[in-house]
């Protein structure tokens, strides 16, 4: 079920195999985040505060207004946007400028006199293009300076690394940079341009650390800097994904989400109940195990199995039929395919797919179901062109089949094709006017376009949809979870926090609606110790439950308790079930690493709640 997206970030987005608990009870249509929620566009609103961005959503931008105009000096920062291309540094003391009662003044104005007249003359060369005569004098200032005049010193190195980096010396720019930051600790444009030379040497860990230390300094207020975070926040993420992924533990998800992505299904041949026949009651034994089934078929056991939510047994049970090549054979490639993706093995799922829509003899709802799995895989893999082709095929060969114009409405919400999501759900309605969850999210789709257009009354008629949604479907979870999210970005919370109590009456075994709730008290009341109970709730309710443990972890880098954060984002980890949604939570907890060891070596740290 989905629940409240933040402000700046409703997005629909169906809990495909390998993502959290999506819009329609864990819809196919593939988003990587729990409760709807896509990850990378995850802004949690915590009084002023934003997480930003995919990898970078550890930056928090506390809004405010700069009370100078024009920035802080060379040594604090720059303006927003800023290039940091040109050399720097006061001009030269006037003379007699020491102090008279240092016997060593005089001598020491002229040798700093002399150093700042070979860095201003560098600073023509550079200007001029010149960078190799540049680079002679600022070697020229720095072999004059007085070794205790700090910052002219860190000034002349961070000058001349911005002279070898003008010739893509990038090594010799991370060595000048280091030294200037180690005569300024604070020095932003060293520290910023030493993140750029370690990109282009490759070290990714220095260059997070380095750029991380620039964007506190900062404020979050330089795009440049919070770009590069992003961006080597990203390539981390991925390079470990991609390594860890290869060798992971397939994991089954908890019976509550396997159920709830099931229920997104209403043509799906496979999720339906056993028919009469097909097992005998006959044969249950005194303790309860798992009805005899009258045919000597892997696929009705598995079937069985899923019934008693004996989940870890369907695949093999599954392999049994295939391999015996039996009657259903189609139906156990598509439940085994299923299970595939549900434990984030889609290398394993595709080929079972594949033969599931290439078997022309097979039941066209079981051909269109496999086009709608492989479809939402497609676009959680980031194929959207794929996926596109398969929702497409999958209308062409089962034009009456309801759930694809309902998964395909969601792939169209997530692709911002709003129109056409719409067009999809209607279509969805028109075949089951009784689907609930195709209304709702039709609502939400209308509501998401009217806000992102900044139309207050279409924003008035959507909100009006949702109240009949809701009266018109009482029992359903969904409507309630997506009004409260639009309530939520209306900051009417006080409703909103009524929608989301409605969704746990209704659900309450299901955790995505404590985060979200969680999330709720914090943006509403800043309740840090409400909120966090709450997602505490979810996590005793669903031990599996990624969305709860990454979360909290992004309250508590928000808290400044990097080590419980890591501790989360690692436990998220192991419970991803796609490469991409792992790669994104390695990109928080490498976040909150180098947050640690900017606060070590720097003893920096951003604002905390």
């Amino acid at each position: 079920m989905a629940a409240s997206k933040p402000v700046e970030a409703a997005v629909v987005a169906a809990a495909a195999p390998g993502s959290g608990s999506g819009v329609g009870g864990g819809g196919a249509a593939a988003g990587p985040g729990a409760g709807g929620l896509p990850r990378w566009q995850l802004a949690l609103a915590v009084g002023a505060p934003l997480l930003l961005g995919a990898g970078a959503m550890y930056l928090w931008s506390r809004q405010r207004r700069r009370r100078e105009a024009g920035g802080r000096g060379d040594a604090g920062g720059l303006k927003r946007n800023s290039e940091r291309k040109t050399p720097e540094g006061r001009a030269s003391p006037a003379p007699g400028s020491g102090h008279p009662e240092d016997p060593g003044a005089h001598l020491e104005m002229n040798s700093l006199d002399r150093a700042q007249a070979a860095k201003n003359k560098g600073n023509k060369y550079f200007k001029a293009g010149k960078y190799e005569q540049a680079i002679h004098c600022y070697t020229e200032a720095i072999s004059l300076c007085p070794t205790e005049k700090n910052v002219d010193l860190s000034t002349f190195y961070q000058n001349r690394a911005a002279a070898f980096e003008q010739l893509q010396k990038w090594k010799e720019v991370a060595q000048d940079c280091t030294k200037a930051v180690e005569l300024n600790p604070k020095y932003v444009k060293a520290l910023f341009r030493r993140a750029k030379a370690h990109e282009k040497l490759d070290n990714k860990k220095e260059c997070l650390e380095d750029v991380t230390a620039v964007c506190i300094l900062e404020g979050f207020q330089n795009q440049q800097s919070m770009l590069l975070a992003d961006k080597v926040l990203k390539l981390l993420g991925k390079e470990k994904a991609k390594e860890k992924y290869k060798n992971r533990e397939p994991l089954m998800p908890s019976p509550q989400f396997i159920k709830s992505y099931f229920s997104s299904f209403t043509d799906d041949i496979i999720s339906q109940p056993m028919l009469k026949g097909e097992k005998s009651d006959e044969d249950k034994d005194k303790e309860g195990e798992v009805l005899e089934v009258k045919e000597n078929s892997g696929y009705l056991k598995a079937k069985q199995y899923m019934e008693e939510e004996n989940y870890d047994k369907i695949i093999s049970e599954c392999s049994k039929e295939i391999d015996a090549q039996g009657k259903y054979m189609a139906e156990a490639l598509l439940l085994r395919a299923t299970f595939y993706l549900l434990i984030g093995n889609a290398n394993a799922a595709k080929p079972d797919l594949d033969k599931v829509i290439n078997l022309k003899e097979a039941n066209v709802k079981l051909r269109a179901n496999a086009l709608i799995k492989r479809g939402s895989m497609y676009m959680q893999q980031q194929q959207p062109l794929l996926s596109t082709q398969d929702f497409n095929m999958a209308a062409d060969i089962d034009p009456q089949n309801a759930d694809v114009y309902h998964h395909r409405g969601q792939l169209k919400i997530l692709l911002d094709q709003v129109e056409e999501a719409v067009a999809d759900f209607d279509e969805c309605i028109r075949l089951r006017p009784e689907s609930a969850l195709a209304q709702a999210q039709k609502c939400f789709a209308l509501y998401r376009q009217a806000y992102t257009g900044n139309n207050s009354s279409q924003i008035q008629t959507a909100m009006k949809g949702f109240e009949e949604v809701i009266k018109k479907f009482p029992r359903c979870a969904e409507g309630y979870a997506l009004y409260a999210q639009a309530l939520t970005d209306q900051q009417q919370f006080g409703k909103a926090d009524e929608m989301y109590d409605k969704c746990i009456d209704l659900e309450p075994d299901n955790a995505t609606t404590y985060v979200h709730k969680g999330l709720l008290q914090l943006q509403w009341k800043q309740d840090l110790d409400r909120g966090l109970e709450l997602i505490s709730k979810a996590i005793e309710i669903d031990s599996k439950c990624d969305f709860a443990y990454e979360t909290m972890g992004t309250i508590e880098v928000q808290r400044g308790n990097m080590e419980k954060a890591i501790d989360m984002f690692n436990k998220a980890i192991n419970l991803a079930k796609s490469e991409m949604e792992m790669a994104h939570l390695y990109s928080l907890c490498d976040a909150a690493h180098a947050q640690t060891e900017v606060a070590k070596k720097y003893g920096l740290k951003p604002p905390t709640l």
